[in-house]
């Protein structure tokens, strides 16, 4: 799991060894693959959040793409804000749910 800054689709540089860990497992297992599900906030509209998790997801696809992943391998889905990790309606919870 990777989370996300509010309003971004910027990969921190917390989460690029947990990346790099998985593309490099993903591209020496050319026969397993994955589904990059993209989650937000509550915040914003529907579309826009649908749209921003496309791109949280585009991100991580491209960076995985850069490490040897076939393409092939990964699949895409944004769930925007439909799915919340934590159903509060705070920071901490919007926190986890940006992911």
């Amino acid at each position: 799991m990777i989370y996300f800054d509010y309003d971004r689709s910027e990969i921190l540089p917390q989460f690029v060894e947990v990346l790099r860990a998985h593309s490099h497992f993903l591209a020496t297992n050319p026969k397993r693959q994955v589904t990059l599900e993209g989650h937000t906030d509550e915040r914003g509209t529907r579309e826009y959040n649908l749209a921003l998790g496309d791109q949280r997801t585009d991100t991580v696809r491209r960076y995985m793409l850069a490490e040897g992943v076939g393409g092939g391998q990964i699949n895409t889905l944004s769930y925007g804000e439909e799915r919340p990790a934590d159903p509060g309606h705070n920071e901490t919870a919007w926190s986890l749910n940006r992911r």
